[in-house]
């Protein structure tokens, strides 16, 4: 009789791997209880049902963790046959965006809507580069000595994903792709004096791509000229959201006015539910939900760094390096702009904020983290 061979079950997640997956869906529930808390208000001012926020975000939430659940138990072999085809699918998304199907929301035209459902390609690849980069580095892992073979074909194809950004004026994620970019060589151990050279021209990069928009420019040199705290004059420009994220934070004292009983989501604050969610959740639970929250982002960083003290492969070390700059530049970035420490910048806390696209990715991330600590184990 013919023999069927099954496929090798996966291996067990490790200790540290089931304390990443407590701590994502810990984040991933505290986002959807405080996205409808935040959207709410909204909700009832549009005529609209106020539970919309909890059942879209929930949705999101719930097919994220789905993929999650399936990229951790996908081969690494798997996930690399399939890089190039995200890659493209990735790049497909992202020039949707100058079609019919795009559309212009907050001043960057990094939208997509094919009828009821909308999405921010750039989120999406985020997540492809990330896997498409593991991939090739782990290919080229004996010849990262050289520098042409550290930049071609890596910084080529990350630098048209950000030309794309740039030209809908998204200039956020441009700073989150650049930094999973450096996260991703510095991981995979290429030289220190190709990634400082790398980083002088990306920071020039960065300095053009700001001076390229006169809108850019004037929140700039208005941060850095203005102080919102002692200008009362300048309160009702652009200083209104970064004194309504203060205030709502100061608002909430130690203990928080409680779940759902926010004064800034009353049209006070703009972007409640996103970028300035972690206003949200220092006003409605006070300093104790606000260090919780930044415990468990802690926790998260001190796992993925307690993996990348061991020796790894190039594949896992990317994923883990790339995957662990993403969180944490995006995680320290959205809460120094609530925090008053820089301009905004349209960067969501990850894991937390409104936003499927942004909640899908970066739980197919911590998806392919588990299949890396699978992998490991």
């Amino acid at each position: 009789m013919a023999r069927i061979l099954l496929p090798k079950p996966a291996a067990r997640l490790p200790p540290l791997g089931i304390a990443l997956v407590t701590v994502t869906v810990m984040l991933v529930l505290i986002g959807v209880i405080m996205v409808q808390s935040a959207s709410s208000v909204v909700a009832i001012a549009a005529d609209k049902n106020p539970l919309v926020g909890i059942q879209r975000q929930g949705l999101f939430a719930a097919v994220g963790l789905v993929i999650m659940l399936t990229l951790s138990r996908c081969s690494i072999a798997t996930l690399q046959r399939f890089a190039w085809v995200g890659l493209g699918l990735g790049f497909l998304l992202q020039l949707l965006v100058y079609t019919p199907l795009g559309y212009e929301a907050g001043g960057n035209r990094n939208w997509i809507r094919v009828g009821p459902i909308s999405g921010q390609p750039s989120e999406i690849m985020k997540f492809m580069l990330l896997v498409w980069m593991a991939t090739v580095l782990a290919a080229k892992e004996r010849l990262l000595g050289s520098w042409k073979h550290v930049i071609i074909p890596v910084v080529p194809v990350v630098a048209l994903s950000v030309a794309i950004n740039v030209a809908g004026g998204d200039l956020g994620s441009v700073l989150i792709i650049t930094a999973v970019l450096f996260g991703a060589l510095f991981f995979a151990q290429v030289r220190l004096r190709i990634l400082a050279l790398l980083a002088l021209f990306g920071s020039l990069g960065i300095a053009v791509m700001t001076l390229m928009k006169p809108n850019r420019v004037m929140r700039v040199v208005h941060y850095l000229e203005t102080d919102c705290v002692r200008d009362l004059d300048a309160l009702h420009g652009l200083c209104w959201q970064p004194m309504q994220g203060l205030w709502a934070l100061a608002n909430g004292g130690v203990f928080g006015v409680g779940l759902g009983q926010s004064k800034a989501k009353w049209s006070w604050l703009p972007a409640a539910e996103t970028d300035y969610i972690f206003a949200m959740i220092g006003e409605e639970t006070g300093l104790i939900g606000a260090v919780f929250v930044l415990l468990l982002f802690v926790i998260m960083g001190g796992i993925f760094a307690w993996l990348l003290r061991s020796p790894l492969e190039t594949f896992p070390a990317v994923i883990l390096g790339g995957a662990f700059t993403w969180f944490a530049t995006q995680m320290v970035v959205n809460i120094s702009v609530v925090l008053g420490f820089l301009p905004v910048l349209g960067v969501p806390l990850p894991l937390v904020s409104a936003g499927g696209t942004s909640l899908i990715a970066g739980l197919a991330a911590i998806g392919v983290v588990l299949a890396c600590m699978r992998r490991e184990s």
